[in-house]
């Protein structure tokens, strides 16, 4: 269903994976897990595009790509942030230039890292609403008195990096700066739900899929964007 297409990311190139609904409809930014841009993110990016918006996943690796746990953490921590920053930041204004995005209103939903990420993007750019998927501690600190669009997460009841503690933390945190947040625990679910690819070698460092949550946690992002991004 999709592309890949390159954007300005502040005086350089990156590049993305494109998806277009039927018509036009509001931007969405799907944030990476750290494996790379690899199928499971572009399938993302194309359901999305199914629900009728414009969907691009920047390639926040530039190519890289991985299935091993090992290499995959080492690719996220050496994640260049400053780069990022723009990589990020250059695909919103990417989406808001495109013809196909009516209304003018982007939103950003990330996975694992992404989760961390969708919210940082959010406090640095003007996002219009942003979904964490099980989204931990990382090496962004988001400043979330600049954060003015809505927030939605979703976070497994057993997940040792993105806790349920640590959640009901990071969003009470939201509220009192001010942002509309809400979020979901979904019983026993462990980290990455929503990835109905990720290897099953060591489910308790990289996680497992889990049926009911991904479907669950689909249907209220897809109804929270409709809402936010109308």
């Amino acid at each position: 269903m999709g592309e890949i297409v390159e954007f300005e990311s502040n005086g350089k190139t990156a590049e993305g994976y494109l998806a277009l609904p039927d018509g036009r409809g509001p931007g969405v930014i799907v944030i990476q897990e750290w494996w790379g841009l690899v199928g499971h993110i572009r399938e993302v990016a194309d359901r999305f595009a199914s629900e009728g918006f414009v969907a691009l996943a920047p390639d926040m690796y530039h190519g890289q790509e991985t299935k091993e746990p090992d290499e995959a953490e080492k690719m996220m921590m050496a994640l260049d942030t400053e780069r990022a920053a723009k990589d990020l930041s250059g695909a919103v204004g990417y989406l808001r230039g495109r013809d196909e995005v009516n209304p003018k209103k982007v939103g950003s939903v990330g996975f694992c890292m992404g989760g961390a990420l969708s919210l940082w993007l959010a406090s640095i750019a003007p996002i219009d609403a942003a979904v964490i998927y099980y989204g931990g501690p990382f090496k962004v600190q988001p400043d979330y008195s600049k954060v003015t669009g809505a927030v939605l997460g979703h976070f497994a009841e057993h997940d040792e990096w993105a806790s349920p503690g640590y959640a009901e933390g990071l969003f009470s945190d939201l509220k009192s700066a001010g942002v509309t947040a809400d979020h979901h625990v979904y019983a026993g679910a462990t980290h990455a739900f929503f990835n109905d690819t990720s290897p099953q070698e060591n489910p308790k460092r990289v996680g497992s899929h889990d049926e009911q949550a991904a479907q669950k946690s689909w249907e209220r992002t897809v109804e929270f964007f409709r809402k936010h991004l109308a």
